[in-house]
């Protein structure tokens, strides 16, 4: 088996030389628009077929501070924008990695853009747009068109068919792989990102993009010094052959990223903001290398169950319910920090696990077999590693292939989330706290770490309508308010980590 070579990268080593200022050009569809502009984006009208550019932000190139700390990228976000009378224009929301916004002005005119950035200066209230819909202007509102059964929270009877399951996440990637530009992966060393390493490998030779850019897979990984996700990383590299990239970050080059982190993500949430900070800060290494994709395996948790607190469902159809509603919320938690920590610097990340076919597959079957059950060997997702446990051709190493869950967050070092708190305590007062509900009396923060991401939100985009677009709730390792109640001691935790799940 060839050896990966292990190249290891510091988030605070020398940045490249300023780039030159991106083209003001967009490619506009139905499924995600976003302009490569800083200063301007893309909008069409419904009495011209021609594209023009229009203010978006205030943000001038060249940034006045270094590239090293400012994205090259996707500040300018694409806005779509009809005239009056609306005609007959249609668009689309048909990804669940990909928020859209929209707002409807009194005279008819309706606004649609990528990233909220385009709008929050300009419309007095915007609103998300909602995934697996359309927009019509004719009709005035929105049509749901993806509609499985799954989606009404119908608990499936499919037994569980490992072979069907194990070919249409392979299907799902090798779509992924057709590109005309330098890809990698992210790895992380968990099931979910070396299962699609794994894929990756074994298909790569056959793709038109290997023989433009060679049959090599660069994989890509970021961690604190020691961080459990760098070893089990180099673990996974080695035994697939990869050449891996490895980044290492400090607590506070994290926390110097914060506010670019909200400003890209458009988020105050908490868990959001912890996993998307070390992405953004390996985003920007590695577009910085040349590579311009990336495979990723967000998703696969929310299908399958994957997060521990799914050991405490009562039964299988709490267990299915709770998986339906984290589907529906990926594109404002994972696939928000996948989409926006990435793109903020040019990167596109490719989720294989979010292929409608390979959703249609695990969202049909029986989740009886997705249940946790000690006594029958059935760890969480067992049904993805048992479909992809081959003694004859192994894609993974067995502890690998069985190794347990981390949380993003958690995976790249501990150290960042007590480093995170431990800073977050010294710039809010408990007197601020203590005016939580005055200040915010919407989503009010409910420790010093929301505070405070809160407070830069807040500066950033101060509207009412921006505040609205964050979902909020109580948590526990990323549940949903709901699963909140299987278990009587999770009502009394006000940190959303997996470390608190008695799994850990």
């Amino acid at each position: 088996m060839e050896r990966s070579t292990t190249t290891r990268r510091s988030a605070s080593s020398s940045p490249p030389s300023t780039p030159s200022p991106p083209a003001a050009t967009a490619r506009l569809s139905s499924l995600c628009m976003r302009s490569t502009a800083r200063t301007s984006s893309t909008c069409w009208t419904a009495s011209s077929p021609s594209y023009c550019t229009t203010p978006a932000t205030r943000r001038t190139w060249p940034p006045a501070t270094p590239w090293a700390s400012t994205p090259s990228t996707s500040a300018g976000a694409a806005t779509v924008r009809t005239s009056t009378p609306p005609a007959s224009v249609t668009t689309d929301s048909s990804r669940l990695d990909c928020d859209l916004f929209v707002w409807c002005a009194l005279a008819g005119s309706v606004w649609i853009a990528s990233e909220m950035k385009a709008l929050h200066e300009d419309c007095p209230k915007f609103e998300l747009f909602p995934p697996g819909n359309l927009y019509s202007s004719a009709a005035g509102g929105f049509r749901r068109w993806y509609n499985p059964q799954w989606f009404a929270e119908h608990v499936p009877a499919t037994a569980y068919q490992p072979l069907v399951l194990r070919e249409a996440f392979e299907k799902a990637v090798i779509k992924r792989l057709m590109t005309d530009v330098p890809f990698g992966v992210l790895l992380s060393g968990g099931l979910d990102s070396s299962l699609v390493a794994s894929v990756t490998k074994r298909h790569l030779i056959e793709t038109e993009a290997a023989k433009k850019f060679g049959t090599e897979l660069h994989s890509f990984v970021v961690g604190l010094e020691g961080s459990p996700d760098l070893k089990a990383a180099r673990e996974v590299a080695d035994y697939l052959g990869t050449i891996h990239h490895e980044f290492h970050f400090t607590v506070q080059d994290g926390i110097d990223a914060i506010e670019e982190v909200i400003y890209h993500n458009e988020t105050y949430d908490v868990t959001t903001i912890r996993a998307s900070t070390p992405m953004f800060l390996m985003a920007r290494k590695i577009k910085a290398l040349g590579v311009k994709m990336v495979l990723s395996g967000e998703g696969s948790d929310e299908l399958l169950g994957g997060y521990l607190y799914f050991h405490y469902a009562p039964n299988k159809e709490e267990f299915h319910k709770e998986t339906c509603r984290k589907v529906k919320a990926l594109h404002q938690y994972d696939c928000l920090r996948a989409n926006k920590a990435t793109s903020a610097w040019g990167l596109e990340v490719r989720v294989p696990f979010l292929d409608k076919e390979f959703i249609d597959v695990a969202m049909s079957m029986d989740p009886e077999w997705k249940l946790y059950d000690a006594d029958l060997g059935r760890i969480e997702k067992w049904v993805l590693r048992k479909a992809f446990d081959d003694e004859k051709e192994p894609y993974l190493p067995r502890h690998i292939l069985y190794r347990q869950k981390e949380q993003f967050s958690d995976g790249v070092g501990y150290n960042w989330i007590d480093g995170l708190k431990a800073f977050t305590e010294q710039q809010v007062t408990d007197e601020m706290m203590k005016n939580a509900a005055e200040e915010y009396p919407y989503n009010t923060p409910i420790n010093k770490e929301a505070y405070y991401y809160r407070m830069i939100f807040e500066r950033l985009y101060p509207q009412e309508s921006a505040r609205e677009t964050v979902p909020w709730g109580p948590s526990i390792a990323c549940s949903t308010p709901a699963a909140i109640e299987w278990v009587a001691q999770w009502k009394a935790s006000n940190d959303p980590s997996g470390r608190h799940i008695a799994s850990h």
